[in-house]
């Protein structure tokens, strides 16, 4: 497709989506949750033509030497597919937030103000490999009476194609306008330069990707942009701590699934306890693979467990985001140096503390700078279907609009509403 083609063809999905988010923002309640089911019975009713498409893509990215984690990002198993019916049931049996009405409150001159929740208008998402992020990001603009215009990965081009259609079909069936879901056709790397600078359709735009992907789009971006950054989480194992869920939960922190965001990169081991826990630490971590990055104090620990794959840690490996069988391991002094160090080198996104001590917990909650920050639980379930949200549109590492996983409130916006009997002002 040549550039004129493409600056065309993204002009007609804007113009179409801001016509679709129009009708959209006046959709009932019941019209937008009977797409959200219909949607969930055809994903479940069509997996196996889903996973025909999906074939052709893992095949392509295998065929193209696409690193494994990345290819498993690509999967689209029942479980995933299952998953996301799930995620539009829940949205559907969520309250509708669109028009509810914020801290209404009388003033002296006798108007009432308040803020009324409202959607935002038109969104672009721009995610690479995993295409249930289709679903998550159509069911999530369905539900909160937005539009929006969707550019997946190349590499997951069939499979998103496939989603998209089933997502038009539910809209249509249900009396709503299928453009309110559209899906950038054209692997054309042109495309999304004209997507994320058209602010006369597109409001917002939401990249989710890799951390190359997110910059580009930050620096050339003509609209608002909601950053999904790096995933570079931590577990703390504090002192004083059970030990034995401290190795439960940083066992499944880091090999639960190796490739997502929220899984945890670096282990902070605070010195008291690391003679007593590394060891152990080190014995699981060892047999499932996993490559330990350690520090000077940390390495002889884990080096004497037989089988361990211990290695010297960099200071570049403080920062680093693995998405595969690796961790960085450091022994802290304590909490405060927990904080520092997580503050410093983390990228913001899931940080956890493992500790029986109820200061410590309440300091590490106050004074880490993450947008979710856990005690006792594993960074994994840093996500709206676990959060409760039925679905993510991706987690913000921003402080505005929105941070955390970015569910149906992330996709609105308020606008102040006056009520009155005639007042005028003096």
């Amino acid at each position: 497709m040549n550039a004129t083609h493409t600056a065309e063809l993204m002009r007609v999905l804007g113009s179409q989506a801001k016509a679709a988010s129009a009708a959209m923002a006046k959709a009932s309640t019941a019209q937008k949750n009977q797409a959200l089911r219909q949607l969930a019975h055809s994903l479940r009713a069509q997996t196996s033509a889903l996973q025909d498409a999906n074939a052709l893509d893992l095949d392509r990215a295998r065929a193209s030497g696409l690193a494994e984690p990345m290819v498993d990002r690509l999967k689209l198993t029942p479980k995933v597919i299952e998953t996301c019916a799930l995620g539009c049931e829940q949205l559907a049996a969520m309250p509708d937030v669109i028009g509810e009405i914020l801290g209404m409150r009388q003033q002296p001159s006798g108007i009432r103000v308040g803020q009324m929740r409202v959607p935002i208008g038109v969104f672009g998402m721009i995610f690479e490999s995993r295409p249930n992020v289709t679903i998550e990001a159509a069911s999530l603009s369905i539900k909160s009476g937005n539009a929006c215009i969707l550019r997946g990965g190349s590499e997951a081009i069939e499979s998103n194609k496939a989603l998209a259609q089933l997502v038009r079909q539910a809209l249509a069936d249900c009396g709503l306008p299928q453009d309110a879901v559209q899906l950038v056709p054209t692997t054309d790397r042109e495309a999304v330069g004209h997507l994320i600078a058209m602010p006369e359709f597109v409001d917002v735009i939401i990249p989710r990707g890799g951390k190359g992907l997110i910059e580009r789009i930050s620096r050339e971006a003509k609209v608002p942009v909601i950053k999904h950054l790096d995933g570079n989480c931590h577990t703390y194992v504090d002192d004083p701590c059970d030990l034995d869920m401290a190795v439960r939960v940083a066992d499944n922190a880091k090999t639960q699934k190796y490739s997502p965001c929220n899984a945890s990169e670096g282990l902070l081991v605070a010195r008291a306890v690391a003679a007593e826990f590394l060891p152990r630490m080190a014995k699981v971590y060892a047999a499932k693979g996993v490559e330990m990055r350690c520090c000077p104090e940390a390495l002889p620990l884990v080096s004497a467990v037989p089988g361990a794959h211990a290695v010297a840690a960099t200071e570049q490996d403080w920062y680093e985001e693995y998405l595969a069988p690796i961790i960085s391991i450091k022994v802290v002094a304590g909490v405060d140096e927990a904080i520092a160090h997580i503050n410093h080198y983390a990228s913001h996104h899931t940080d956890a503390i493992l500790t029986t001590d109820h200061t410590h917990a309440q300091k590490f909650l106050r004074e880490v700078d993450s947008s979710s920050v856990m005690v006792n639980a594993s960074t994994r379930f840093a996500d709206g279907f676990e959060y409760g949200l039925g679905a993510e549109i991706g987690i913000s590492t921003d402080k505005f609009h929105a941070r955390g996983p970015v569910g149906i409130e992330g996709l609105t916006s308020l606008k102040y509403v006056v009520l009155g009997q005639g007042e005028i002002r003096s």
